[in-house]
């Protein structure tokens, strides 16, 4: 048997329509599950999506919103992976309320949300898999990213608490935090040379992550392979917080 193979299973990947999150959901499907795709207003979803669904999860109530269209998609859902996340690059003292709301609605809110809107029946069915996509800055914050890396913490901290109180009901809770990866968020910085080398300089295997190379251990901690894997944060990001 292929401890891998997710065939019967159904996953909602939030943030799916781009970057890391596309990643997932993309591999997710290759390995059998029906994957349900979110984005924003206007974002375009992988083909291998069986349904997609656009909200805003920076608006109050974003993530019972999402939780309630999925319900009306599929009466359960065994993988969440909650990919979607705001980050506003500014220095701290500039950072205004709104700014640092929204992150937090984005990032920590909206993820409490949808696990109390999904895990409980992962629980009655006694299978399930819930996944953070973290950061390398809820251990090595950046200092123009503040309030972001504050709130990756604290999505790390709420993963953590509920892995030890789901892990009884088959349900496993981790969190990946990548490294500098090329992703649309960081493709105007990275196309700095200078920068993108300096970055290098101080990653261990030599290169800029890509997205898929989050996929390997989203898909362990995703699949039957990662049964008895909870509770943990695996890095991918070539070394470079060593």
């Amino acid at each position: 048997m292929d401890v891998f193979r997710l065939d019967g299973r159904t996953a909602l990947v939030t943030g799916s329509t781009k970057s890391i999150g596309r990643a997932i959901h993309d591999s997710l499907a290759a390995y059998g599950a029906d994957v349900i795709a979110h984005g924003l207003p206007g974002e375009e979803a992988s083909d291998a999506s069986v349904a997609v669904i656009h909200e805003d999860l920076s608006r109050p109530g974003g993530g019972r919103s999402l939780g309630h269209a999925v319900a009306r998609i599929r009466r359960h859902v065994d993988i969440l992976v909650l990919s979607a996340s705001l980050q506003i690059r500014q220095p701290w003292y500039c950072i205004t309320a709104d700014d640092a709301e929204r992150q937090w609605r984005v990032n920590v809110q909206s993820s409490l949300e949808l696990v109390q809107a999904l895990a409980p029946a992962m629980c009655e069915r006694r299978w399930g898999r819930i996944l953070a996509i973290g950061s390398v800055q809820q251990i090595r914050p950046h200092p123009e990213m503040a309030v972001y890396a504050a709130t990756k913490s604290a999505q790390d901290n709420l993963i953590r608490n509920l892995a030890r109180q789901l892990a009884s009901h088959g349900v496993a809770v981790n969190s990946l935090a990548p490294g500098v990866i090329n992703t649309d968020r960081n493709r105007e910085a990275l196309a700095d040379h200078h920068y993108a080398t300096q970055l290098v300089d101080h990653i261990p295997v030599g290169r800029i992550g890509e997205p898929t190379d989050c996929v390997g251990a989203a898909l362990l901690m995703c699949s039957p392979a990662g049964e008895y894997i909870t509770g943990q944060t695996i890095v991918v990001d070539g070394g470079m917080t060593l």
